[in-house]
């Protein structure tokens, strides 16, 4: 019976963009930049979430880092409505901390689009305070940006094909694929 839902689950997927392994060689290619780059820092490194998208890699990532770190996990949305970008952004649950100056953050996010976001919260961490900001994406769409934004630490650049799994969904669903896939359009469009 859970393989039959596996398989109508994945129906839904044209093609795997990225595999599982491929991931796996992301995740500790970033892993070993951020211990290069944090390893001799004097402040104490955060590593900042945005939910629910960065979970699965940012749990993965964390793993590896073997510099000392902490976590924490902000909620923003910049979506109106359905696959299309509002372009405002909204903080749904806010990082409240008195010691931001001692922390070098890393925001970890789970896709870059439009660059809106995250550049947005590069600002308004260092408007807030903190030592240092800079950005980790495990998949980046330049070719959807609006705004010029270039993360520091990135998995993928991707093609603009809307896509799921290892944290990302589409309605809630397909988070939990252990690989990217490109969604099938009839799957989301109307």
């Amino acid at each position: 019976m859970e393989r039959i839902k596996k398989d109508l689950y994945e129906q839904g997927i044209a093609k795997i963009l990225v595999s599982e392994p491929a991931i796996d060689a992301a995740v500790m290619r970033i892993a070993a930049e951020i211990d290069r780059d944090y390893s001799e820092s004097e402040k104490s490194l955060l590593l900042l979430g945005i939910l629910k998208g960065s979970v699965v890699f940012m749990g993965d990532l964390m793993k590896k880092i073997k510099t000392p770190l902490e976590i924490d996990f902000m909620k923003v949305s910049s979506y109106g409505s359905g696959t299309v970008s509002g372009g405002r952004i909204n903080i749904i649950l806010d990082l409240h901390r008195s010691d931001l100056s001692e922390k070098d953050i890393i925001i970890v996010e789970d896709i870059i689009d439009s660059g809106r976001t995250l550049s947005y919260l590069v600002d308004y961490l260092k408007l807030n305070g903190a030592h240092s900001v800079k950005t980790c994406t495990l998949l980046d769409k330049p070719s959807r940006r609006v705004v010029d934004f270039v993360p520091d630490y990135s998995g993928y650049e991707i093609p603009d094909e809307f896509v799921v799994g290892y944290g990302l969904d589409y309605d809630e669903q397909y988070r939990a694929l252990p690989y990217i896939g490109v969604l099938k359009p009839e799957v989301y469009s109307d």
